[in-house]
């Protein structure tokens, strides 16, 4: 309902409370909101359609007079009746009973307020994990299409793994990682987050254990939940995730395997070592836990490579492998893939077939060409400059304004620093202060429940002039609110 894109014509001879009245009661009478909605707030619903808190509240008198909603203290304001509800002898469907009792649990609160104001073209995005539009390829992308090859172009299904041509394309691919990957142990996906949907409803039961590190992407999305998984951290330091406690933590809660990101971590960008690596995948082996491996941000390294995928080592099976073109070519493709044992990816294909029967093939042909092209090593190699060149106007920008009140480390790639403030703020209020004042920012408590004190910035979206500008205004922020 906040997303409304109508708005009451200022100039029309129709008073605007009746425009706005008007318009709420079709939407009821419409079905669009069923009884039991809720209606935003006066000073919400003001804000919405531009017009000032007395017009709402004339607008609102109007449909409560003609029954169609109610208001409760405690409550707020409710759809309680349509014409057909008040005409029909038996009550409608109660559509809001059936949304709370769906299976998929709803984005918490504050991911809900990230995701409507990154539709905001105003507000400067200093937590946004995804490239800039200015970095992605679109010029390229367009001559790329226009290039004659021997691969032709179906519109049509792909088989249940994905498109061939594109699987054997990144077989190649994964070469250069030290992976070798024959195209049937390869599945197509769509995206990173499909991947760990397909692990979580088709390879787990419920009441399984998950371990990863804490905090955890995985605590920001609800897939593995949803699917009544519980989950388990553990924490990490500047090596990656700490490995001593892996025997101890499946003994005691039964974990069925560990979800990890071990190059440029998210939320934190750490970099596990070559050391911690080794220590872990040992553990892992030894208590029979299976490992999922996402390298989603694998390719963004700076002045060196990172080391191997676990994967590129994997003899035993024991590595679920991920990768993306999410946040490297285009976040829109929504194209990636898992790498793992043929019938675990035959499992997953088939339950993938069930979900979307396949992928976009146009989707997978242009990644296919991409990688094929030879141009994706050339892009790649310009993006990993400009958000080298970012990441480093970030770091002086941090010395410069926040030296006093934070701590950070550098990532060698990736994405994200991972702030964590030394002057007692709440994360989650100076959130919601921020974001009053057209700043964007990834608290915290999206990645671990429990912590109030760091926030996840992100040099890969704001411009240089965005970043400058959200930043020192997110100090001076921070400034205020110690002091009140």
């Amino acid at each position: 309902m906040s997303d409304v894109a109508w708005k009451p014509q200022k100039n029309s001879s129709i008073p605007l409370h009746q425009q706005i009245s008007d318009f709420m009661k079709n939407k009821i009478m419409n079905g669009e909101w069923t009884i039991g909605t809720k209606i935003p707030s006066q000073r919400d619903l003001a804000k919405l359609f531009q017009v000032n808190r007395s017009t709402i509240i004339t607008a609102l008198e109007e449909l409560v007079a003609d029954g169609l909603i109610e208001s409760k203290v405690g409550n707020g304001t409710r759809v309680i009746n349509n014409t057909w509800s008040l005409l029909a002898s038996t009550p409608p469907a109660d559509w809001i009973s059936y949304v709370k009792s769906g299976i998929h649990k709803p984005n918490i609160t504050i991911i809900q307020k990230i995701n409507k104001a990154e539709a905001d073209p105003n507000i400067i995005r200093l937590g946004t994990g995804e490239l800039s539009p200015d970095l992605l390829p679109n010029s390229r992308m367009e001559q790329l299409l226009q290039i004659d090859n021997e691969k032709s172009l179906s519109l049509g299904y792909m088989e249940p793994k994905g498109s061939l041509s594109l699987r054997k394309t990144v077989s190649t691919y994964l070469k250069t990682k030290g992976i070798n990957a024959s195209p049937e142990s390869i599945l197509i996906v769509s995206g990173g987050l499909q991947a760990l949907q397909l692990i979580s409803i088709g390879l787990l039961k419920r009441g399984s254990t998950i371990l990863h590190e804490t905090p955890s992407y995985l605590n920001s999305v609800h897939v593995f939940q949803s699917a009544g998984m519980n989950l388990m951290g553990i924490p990490l330091d500047k090596e990656g995730i700490k490995s001593d406690s892996i025997g101890r933590m499946k003994r005691q809660h039964n974990a069925t395997l560990l979800y990890t990101i071990p190059s440029f971590h998210n939320p934190t960008g750490t970099l596990m070592s070559e050391k911690r690596r080794l220590k872990l995948i040992e553990a892992c082996q030894r208590e029979s836990i299976p490992i999922i491996e996402d390298d989603v941000y694998g390719d963004l390294w700076f002045e060196t490579p990172s080391p191997n995928p676990w994967k590129a080592n994997d003899a035993q099976g024991n590595v679920l492998y991920i990768g993306s073109m999410s946040k490297t070519l285009s976040p829109g493709l929504r194209i990636g893939w898992i790498v793992g044992p043929e019938p675990v990816m035959d499992r997953l294909a088939d339950i993938k077939m069930q979900i979307d029967y396949g992928s976009s093939s146009l989707s997978q042909y242009v990644v296919d060409k991409w990688l094929c092209s030879g141009m994706y090593e050339d892009y790649l190699k310009e993006t990993k400059e400009e958000l080298l060149f970012r990441r480093d106007f970030t770091i002086q920008m941090l010395k410069k304004y926040f030296s006093e009140i934070a701590t950070w480390s550098t990532p060698k790639g990736g994405f994200y620093i991972w702030l964590q403030l030394l002057t007692g703020v709440s994360t989650r209020k100076l959130f919601d202060v921020a974001l009053r004042e057209g700043i964007l920012l990834n608290p915290g408590s999206v990645y671990d429940n429990n912590d109030d004190q760091h926030l996840r910035i992100s040099y890969s979206y704001a411009s240089i002039e965005q970043l400058e500008k959200g930043l020192i205004y997110l100090a001076q922020l921070i400034k205020n609110l110690s002091i009140n």
